[in-house]
């Protein structure tokens, strides 16, 4: 299990001539590791966020997660690897207002529905538990805390045993109280299922409680000096 980003680039045409996201991106992960990335507004953190997602496309270079090349899938297969190796966590939760918090934790398995059912049900439950929402699974969304919701993202992007787990300013919106939970309870959830974790962050607390650390300059991924 590993990712391996190699001369990855990411360029938008402008009339002023391309303008350069990311320049030369050159990084490594293996299994159970976790990197937080921090870095100014604009810098192309979260660009490279989204192209280790798959949801945009790099102008050059390479990705690899566990040696295959997500862009060179059709649509139809790198949207099943997205929803079966990829977990996301936004600083908006994006949970679905109408549905409970079981039901929303279950939404990526609806993809593509299995005869197991009753398993995937009972590790959803789990992961809640796990969580500290078992007493809240059939709650609405706008019924939880800030802190609650994202702890019900945090599920959600678990449920598939996803191999890479990106995180996008996670605490963002929440309390310095909270965002410590919901950072310790990320990190703790990570190695508990051997997912490697890349989480971008404005907190430089947060980040600290990471092993490996990082910062974007200038469309470039540097070691935190």
């Amino acid at each position: 299990m590993s990712l391996q980003i190699r001369s990855l680039t990411k360029s938008y045409p402008t009339r002023a001539g391309n303008l350069d996201v990311l320049r030369d991106i050159e990084l490594e992960l293996g299994r159970s590791e976790s990197l937080a990335i921090m870095g100014p507004s604009g810098s192309g953190k979260s660009t490279l966020l989204y192209i280790l997602g798959t949801l945009d496309k790099p102008t050059s270079g390479k990705v690899t997660l566990d040696d295959a090349d997500p862009f060179a899938l059709n649509e139809a297969n790198l949207a099943a690897f997205r929803n079966r190796k990829i977990g996301f966590i936004f600083q908006d939760h994006h949970l679905l207002p109408q549905c409970s918090v079981l039901e929303n934790v279950l939404i990526p398995t609806l993809v593509n529905p299995s005869d197991q059912a009753e398993s995937v049900e009972k590790w959803a439950r789990e992961l809640l538990d796990r969580v500290g929402l078992k007493d809240r699974l059939d709650h609405r969304p706008a019924e939880l805390s800030g802190g609650e919701r994202q702890r019900v993202a945090v599920a959600r992007a678990l449920i598939h045993r996803p191999t890479l787990l990106l995180a996008d300013e996670p605490t963002g919106n929440l309390d310095q109280k909270t965002a410590k939970t919901v950072g310790s309870l990320l990190l703790e959830l990570q190695q508990g299922q051997q997912t490697m974790l890349i989480v971008v962050t404005h907190s430089r607390e947060l980040s600290q409680t990471f092993p490996k650390r990082m910062e974007m300059s200038d469309g470039r991924l540097l070691p935190m000096a």
